[in-house]
């Protein structure tokens, strides 16, 4: 049965058919014979390759020619180097000939374009989608990579790309000639970064104490011109050092976004609720929330602040406050100081209310994996309260027996409590309650990036006022943590950030910095003692069984 013949400009595999290889050089040297006697126009070119899809024999329906690597050629210049009996005018009008027949390989695609979805938009007003605020894409379709909501345009991201590339290349190469000059036990500061030290607290200093009024008349008008669709503008609200720094922060986070919605991990437009309604203000939330679906495609839900229902309409809601009778968190209130209240709920006895407390946390923790497991754990629920009720502050959670001593297995402050010192009470609280069971606590790792900040800040505070308070001429390690309640571990981590603790003669030492107590204390006389636990207002005792 005779073999199909196949025309001259099919390929397989993105290479050149095989009537260009040189084992049938016979009937391609009267082909080139031919262009080579003509010009080079695209009736000849056109002729030329009909001419060559005649002369094609039955053995051309073989696999492709191999290299001498026994791979297929993966390019045009491989089977011009294998037969060297074409000339240059042989191989332009060859290529002009596949350029016409559409078969020429075609460039490849750009990296970052291969999951674009080109109708999207960037929901900026006035914004056409070009440029990232990385500088290292062509486009964007969301806020965080906006140049035009960050007050930038495309070229501006560009150049500050590649001054942080700069920076980035020139520190880690000093930081190299640093662990090459000294030894890794010595810590003390190389002259190089105590010059830098002073170049920053310098320019820490020249910034200007108040805007001007035309400043503020510019922000003004910024603000009533564009609104919430751009960004503030922040000069002159802090040194230019620390607004740069900030600068960088959102360029590094804004580049883990994009390569986790090129990775598939972040998906627009998903099922994501964007904001709740809980009381008397209207949250934005951050992460994920497992809630069911036909709640959490609305993209608002409305919650109770007392019991925690959540509901799909302002409607529901409404009718729900009218008849729901909870003022205060299920279970026994514990502590109580001022208008600080704490109540202890068993996620045993009370299962819904400490389901729905995970899943209202999970909106604004990214490390929570505990939603609907409650029953081995207990919930410390803070709360301020007024003549409505108690009003969720914030809450940790404690597992009932806990191998490795954990005091804390997840801990969170509302949004609108933040930055207010509720959550170093709710840390402070937590460690009460390992002085009355007169055990050494520690939290439950992963930490949040945010309960990171705030333990290493309470850590830092204990500390200090142990060492301001001790008069001895010894100290140990394990004394601060059975005095403090606070991990050994936690303990040496903190001395070691801020240098506090050396070895000298094979020994650990700890230093007493003096110029670190007094800034604490200069802190504590202006935060007062409103945000503070007075261990006398706890009436608790330790839980026996489960």
């Amino acid at each position: 049965m005779p073999r199909r013949k196949r025309n001259a400009g099919s390929s397989s595999e993105g290479t050149e058919d095989s009537d260009f290889s040189a084992e049938h050089t016979d009937s391609s040297e009267s082909d080139i014979h031919t262009v080579r006697s003509t010009r080079l126009t695209r009736s000849s070119l056109r002729l030329s390759r009909n001419s060559q899809g005649i002369k094609q024999s039955a053995d051309h329906d073989e696999s492709p020619p191999r290299t001498p690597t026994g791979n297929a050629p993966s390019s045009e210049s491989d089977i011009d180097m294998s037969s060297p009996n074409v000339s240059h005018d042989e191989s332009l009008a060859k290529e002009l000939s596949l350029k016409e027949s559409g078969l020429a390989h075609r460039p490849k695609r750009r990296r970052f374009h291969e999951s674009y979805n080109f109708n999207m938009k960037c929901p900026t007003p006035g914004c056409n989608s070009l440029g990232h605020l990385t500088g290292k894409h062509e486009r964007h379709f969301s806020i965080s990579g906006c140049p035009l909501y960050h007050n930038l345009s495309a070229d501006e991201c560009k150049v500050k790309a590649s001054s942080r590339d700069k920076h980035v290349e020139e520190r880690t190469l000093s930081q190299r000639q640093d662990e090459n000059r000294h030894s890794a036990r010595q810590q003390a500061q190389t002259e190089r970064q105590l010059r830098y030290k002073e170049k920053v607290t310098e320019m820490r200093r020249k910034r200007n104490s108040a805007p001007f009024k035309e400043q503020k008349d510019k922000y003004t008008e910024h603000k009533q011109t564009h609104g919430s669709s751009h960004e503030p503008l922040l000069e002159n609200i802090t040194s230019d050092y620390d607004l740069e720094l900030f600068r960088k922060a959102q360029a590094c986070a804004t580049d883990d976004l994009e390569k986790l919605r090129l990775q598939g991990q972040v998906t627009e437009g998903g099922n994501m609720i964007k904001t709740i309604v809980f009381g008397r203000y209207e949250l934005d939330t951050w992460y994920h929330s497992p809630y069911p679906e036909e709640y959490a495609r609305l993209g608002r839900l409305y919650m109770c602040e007392f019991c925690l229902k959540y509901m799909k309409s302002q409607t529901i809601l409404r009718r729900h406050m009218a008849k729901c009778v909870w003022k205060h968190p299920p279970g026994d209130e514990i502590y109580r100081k001022g208008a600080i209240s704490v109540f202890e709920v068993d996620g045993k006895k009370n299962k819904i209310y400490c389901q729905n407390l995970c899943l209202l946390a999970k909106l604004f923790l990214d490390h929570k994996t505990l939603y609907y497991d409650v029953e081995p754990f207990l919930f410390y629920v803070m709360t301020e309260v007024d003549n409505t009720g108690c009003h969720l502050v914030g809450y940790f959670s404690k597992e009932k027996n806990s191998f490795l001593n954990y005091n804390v297995s997840c801990i969170l402050t509302m949004p609108q409590y933040m930055r207010q010192g509720y959550g170093k009470m709710l840390i402070d609280f937590s460690y009460l309650l390992s002085k009355v069971e007169e055990k050494v606590g520690s939290p439950e790792r992963p930490l949040s990036d945010l309960g990171l900040i705030s333990y290493r800040s309470y850590w830092k505070e204990v500390l200090l006022r142990y060492l301001n308070n001790f008069q001895g001429k010894e100290i140990s390690i394990k004394e601060i943590s059975q005095e403090t309640a606070v991990n050994p571990v936690d303990i040496v981590s903190t001395l070691q950030s801020l240098q506090m603790l050396k070895y000298w003669k094979g020994k650990h030492l700890i230093l007493k910095r003096q110029d670190l107590i007094d800034d604490w204390k200069t802190k504590e006389a202006k935060r007062g003692s409103n945000k503070t636990i007075d261990p006398t207002a706890l009436k608790w005792s330790p839980p026996k069984g489960t």
